[in-house]
């Protein structure tokens, strides 16, 4: 053994120094030698991978010298090393191209957070206690391991259930691998933001099983049917980037945006024109301007499908005509034919879906409708409109893609009751489903769960064994972008820092216990680690991409990890083309709501947070303090209400009030919005955890509380705006941080002096 191997987890000063206060120990400090050289005051910069939403956007991590308090063979001490200081967008990556937005800068906190999971925890005392001891890794594995194999030997594999987050690249593949392996079903994933409305919609009409990309830079019209583009939804940097260009990029040609939504979104305020439409009409409101552009004739490209024809004859129907449509959208029929003639006018157009509208129990026709549209505008893969990002799964891949609907069956059907072991990765199902369903309930029954999570949330805290996985910054990373980018994107990171804790990285374990395991399933996962299953992967794009084939691996591999993966738009691989499809008119069909309007007169949109997304940002400090676009409340929760609808219940700013529904309550303060309609109240998604950590926890409510357990029709995805809702006073006043508040009683103060 080399003298540095010997004193790497020794101790500097050969004991351990003990600071006391009163005569009690208060702190052991223990000073590890440094694991690596590094130049002093000297930044690198590292690329990476944003994890904090699926966009997949390129980052770069400047590492620094500097000391962390770190765990070393079950010691906690002090090492100086080199540390991850500074998040920001990679330059050269397609996606984002050198933009980041402020959940991508909050990752790092992630890596540094007080509360992560720093070892392997044993449930102490019953399951949901939250009680856990530590124990060793090869403790926990073995138990892993033994009891996979007792289900192997016993001829029940098919009872071993694996759910994720939203995954995508080589570790998703292990998983199903390492499955199949083991003749377990393949993992499914729950990702409550993942769209599987318009993925079932683009299946249908264009063959593709994916989000869609948009070529707003070259756009002159784009209409929004409650897609919070510029916030939340599908790849926000991206869509920023090209819609500031289409807004500022082209002198003398300002594109026109119109948003159409029931509450007004971050994405709304950017408007030129706002309409409110009743909610879950957006479909027949794509439908009517369809209509006005058939009939009288104003499509200069439009996109060819098989039944063009009977297409357009049912499009001149009078059942679009705009006065009919008036009625059911309350959006008037003159508005109607003025924005069809604008779009028409005005190509190349683009209509947008997202958000709301697909989570109505008739989401499905909404999507298609707007999918019709485009059609109808020519805007299918042609400059200025919509695109599928080469890569994206085709029809053929629909039936495996396993989103959130196969793990919603099988919470329906009884698949957590029956299952007999049950692996967690990146997912909280428990806090973001309907309390009706019963998760957690569920999942109780489930005799032995494994989560891999970093932090201690509402799901991982019904584990048996936590197996805590590496931060972003220390692992190995690969995704394939889904949307934003017209290249085909392979985004590729090895780990920025050494891992501060006693974690492992979730991959690396699961080859472990496959080679445990030992038989057909270590020869079916013959790596020694995730870095190597890499490696021999890219080895057949390297083969594939057509620019460098004389370059070689190395130099291919090398080339990857230095700027952060592989894309280049002069190279390309083979892609699967679309299937020609026959796209028929879809049917309307109106939306349902629990609960009748006369108990709940009000319609209830929870919306996407920019900071929370769906919760599971929510235990970052940084993203508690950022102030919500509109309203500027921080770290807390508010429902949002018109001030007329106000007035006539008597509810002020920052009145608590009680929030209703059939299946549940909640209490949260009023927050006057006069961009809201009249009969709708919102609240964003994300607070109200009762585990995640000293900032999330015990903070504001969740609105899916008092959601209904409505499915969206033909697709079975939780229609999670389709609830009615009554609110009434409880005579206290909230908690509210406002932003603009403190800034105005600032500015207040500075007035008097």
């Amino acid at each position: 053994m080399e003298r540095r191997d010997f004193l790497k987890f020794g101790v500097l000063t050969g004991a351990t120094a003990t600071l006391t206060a009163c005569e009690k120990p208060v702190q052991q400090l223990v000073r590890f030698v440094p694991e690596e050289d590094f130049v002093p005051g000297v930044a690198t910069w590292k690329p990476s991978l944003c994890t904090l939403c699926p966009a997949g956007c390129g980052v770069t991590v400047r590492i620094m010298d500097g000391e962390a308090e770190v765990v070393r063979n079950g010691q906690r001490g002090i090492l100086k090393m080199g540390l991850a200081k500074k998040l920001e967008g990679n330059a050269r990556h397609p996606v984002n191209r050198g933009k980041l937005c402020a959940r991508g800068q909050a990752g790092l906190q992630v890596t540094y957070h007080p509360d992560r999971v720093s070892g392997p925890l044993k449930r102490s005392s019953s399951r949901g206690s939250g009680d856990f001891q530590e124990i060793g890794w090869p403790e926990a594995l073995s138990e892993v391991v033994t009891k996979l194999a007792e289900l192997r030997s016993q001829q029940q594999a098919d009872s071993i259930r694996f759910v994720t987050g939203e995954m995508r690249g080589h570790r998703r593949e292990l998983i199903n691998q390492f499955l199949a392996s083991l003749g377990a079903p393949a993992a499914v994933q729950f990702a409550p933001l993942d769209e599987p409305v318009l993925r079932r919609a683009n299946v249908l009409a264009f063959g593709r099983a994916a989000m869609p990309s948009f070529d707003l830079e070259r756009a002159n019209y784009v209409i929004s049917f409650g897609a919070d583009f510029l916030g939340t939804w599908n790849s926000p940097v991206a869509q920023s980037i090209g819609y500031g260009e289409m807004r500022r990029g082209r002198p003398g040609n300002r594109g026109k945006f119109v948003q159409v939504e029931q509450r007004m979104s971050q994405t709304g305020a950017n408007a030129d024109e706002w309409v409110p439409s009743s909610p879950g009409s957006e479909g027949l409101l794509a439908l009517g301007l369809a209509h006005v552009i058939v009939k009288e004739g104003l499509r200069s490209n439009p996109t060819e499908i098989n039944s063009s024809r009977e297409v357009e004859e049912k499009l001149k129907d009078e059942t679009y005509s705009p006065t009919q449509i008036a009625t059911r959208t309350g959006i008037s029929a003159n508005r109607i034919e003025r924005l069809a003639r604008e779009m028409a006018a005005h190509p190349p157009s683009i209509a947008v879906i997202g958000g709301t509208p697909l989570a109505q129990t008739n989401g499905l026709f909404n999507a298609l409708a707007v999918n019709l549209l485009n059609m109808v505008l020519g805007s299918i893969g042609s400059p200025g409109g919509m695109f599928f990002a080469p890569g994206a799964s085709t029809v053929k891949e629909a039936s495996s893609a396993n989103q959130s609907v196969d793990f919603v069956a099988q919470v329906l059907s009884g698949g957590l009751e029956n299952a007999e072991v049950l692996f967690l990765d990146n997912t909280n199902p428990v806090f973001a489903m309907p309390p009706s369903w019963q998760v957690s309930q569920k999942m109780k029954r489930t005799p032995f769960i494994v989560s891999f999570g970093r932090f201690m949330d509402e799901t991982s805290v019904l584990a048996d064994l936590i197996l805590p996985d590496h931060s972003p910054l220390e692992s190995w990373l690969d995704d394939v972008p889904e949307s934003g980018t017209s290249e085909a994107v392979f985004t590729l990171a090895a780990p920025a820092m050494r891992p501060l804790h006693n974690t492992r990285a979730m991959p690396d374990v699961l080859l472990e216990i496959a080679h445990s395991l030992g038989g057909s399933v270590s020869e079916a996962l013959p790596w020694k680690t995730f870095e190597e299953m890499l490696q021999a992967s890219y080895r057949e794009l390297a083969r594939a991409e057509r620019c460098h084939p004389t370059d070689g691996f190395e130099k291919f591999w090398g080339r990857m990890l230095e700027q952060g993966g592989w894309w280049d738009g002069q190279c390309q691989i083979h892609s699967p083309e679309s299937p020609a499809l026959e796209f028929q008119a879809p049917e309307f069909v109106p939306p349902r709501f629990d609960g009748s309007e006369q108990e709940f007169p009000f319609y209830f949109q929870p919306y996407v947070a920019e900071a929370f997304l769906d919760g599971s940002l929510a235990h970052l400090p940084w993203m508690q303090e950022l102030p919500d676009a509109l309203s500027t409340v921080m770290w807390g929760s508010w429902l949002e209400l018109n001030p007329k609808t106000a007035e006539k219940l008597q509810i002020q700013q920052g009145d608590l009030i009680q929030v209703r529904s059939r299946h549940g309550s909640l209490e949260t303060p009023a927050v006057l919005n006069p961009a809201i309609a009249f009969d709708v109240v919102a609240m964003p998604m994300g607070q109200g955890h009762a585990q995640f950590g000293r900032y999330a926890a015990q903070r504001g409510a969740n609105p899916m509380s008092v959601v209904a357990p409505l499915q969206v029709e033909q697709v079975g995805s939780l229609a999670w705006a389709a609830t009615r809702v009554s609110l009434s006073r409880t005579g206290r006043k909230g908690r509210l941080s406002l932003a603009s508040g403190a800034l105005y009683e600032q500015e207040k103060e500075l007035e008097l002096r």
